[in-house]
Parts: C-alpha cells; sequence; structure tokens
C-alpha cells in the first residue's frame, strides 16, 4: 500500500468507526459530517459548527481537549465531534457558567462512564456540589444584604448632614 492509498485507507476506516459513510475520494472531515449529515443522523458535527452554535473559539474548543473533557475523532487530521462531544461541551460551558473549576468538570463528566452506567453517583454528585453551592451564595447574599442596609444608613446620614450645613451656610450668608 503506497503512503498516498494508506491516507485514503485511514479516512475511511475513520468514518466508518464514526458510523458515517466514508468520505467521498479526496475528501475531508467537513465531507464526512456532511454525508453523515445527510442521512438525516445529525450525529456528527465539525470544530466551527461547533465553535458557531456555542459560541466558543477554536482555540477554547482545543483547550477542553487538551484538557481531557473532550475527546473527538479524527478524520483527515480535522477534529469530528458527536452527539456525546456535543452534549459533554454544553454542560461544560454551563458549569463554567455557574463556576465550576475545570477539574470538578472533568471529575463530574468521568462519573457518567461510557455507556452512562454512573449516572446515579453522577446526580448525587451534583446535588452534593449544588447544596454547597448554594449555601454559600445563600450567605454571601446575606452579608450584602447586610452591607447594602448599612450602606443606606451612611448614605443617608450623610444627606441629612449635607442637606443641614447647607441650611445652615443659607442662614448665615
Amino acid at each position: 500500500m503506497t503512503s498516498s492509498s494508506a491516507s485514503k485507507a485511514l479516512p475511511a476506516a475513520a468514518a466508518r468507526r464514526a458510523g458515517a459513510k466514508p468520505a467521498p475520494s479526496g475528501g475531508d472531515a467537513q465531507a464526512v459530517v456532511d454525508a453523515h449529515r445527510d442521512e438525516g443522523a445529525s450525529e456528527l458535527f465539525g470544530i466551527t459548527e461547533l465553535c458557531r452554535e456555542f459560541g466558543i473559539t477554536l482555540r477554547a474548543l482545543r483547550f477542553y481537549e487538551d484538557k481531557g473533557l473532550l475527546a473527538p475523532r479524527r478524520v483527515n487530521g480535522a477534529r469530528v465531534y458527536t452527539r456525546r462531544d456535543r452534549a459533554r461541551l454544553a454542560l461544560i460551558l454551563r458549569a463554567k457558567d455557574i463556576g465550576s473549576p475545570l477539574a470538578e468538570i472533568k471529575r463530574y463528566l468521568d462519573l457518567y462512564g461510557d455507556h452512562g452506567e454512573g449516572r446515579a453517583e453522577q446526580l448525587r454528585y451534583v446535588i452534593e456540589r449544588t447544596d454547597g453551592a448554594i449555601r454559600e451564595l445563600e450567605q454571601k447574599r446575606a452579608q450584602i444584604d447586610d452591607t447594602l442596609a448599612e450602606l443606606r444608613v451612611i448614605n443617608a446620614s450623610c444627606r441629612r448632614h449635607l442637606a443641614a450645613r447647607r441650611r445652615s451656610d443659607k442662614k448665615t450668608a
């Protein structure tokens, strides 16, 4: 097998493992994604497609891959993402939005397992983490409410003193 025929066979094998039709001769990852989508399954996504959909950069997506949060398949060296990768990305971004560190996000995702066998454990983990976060935020909110009340008292006091000073200045003028 020549190097050019080997390079053509490899993408076809990768496409079969991904459950897609083989790429057209000389095709690229996008062709594999498009061919698969033509079947109506919509189970494979290209890197630019996910970046556009989630409003993130290519660099961010690669960063999540480097951290072991995502493991896209490769077709002709290009990343091809499955529905599972897409769901994981949605969870990553949602967890980041609420302030979860990447190590916690990875632990949560890893609990799921290859076939969802860790789902109950994953749910218990989320309940434990969210209970703690809710308690912490409620404490912070109480502290903020106390600080706001104190600031309002100080503000009102300063306004009264300033108004009294203006009245006394008008009387002496």
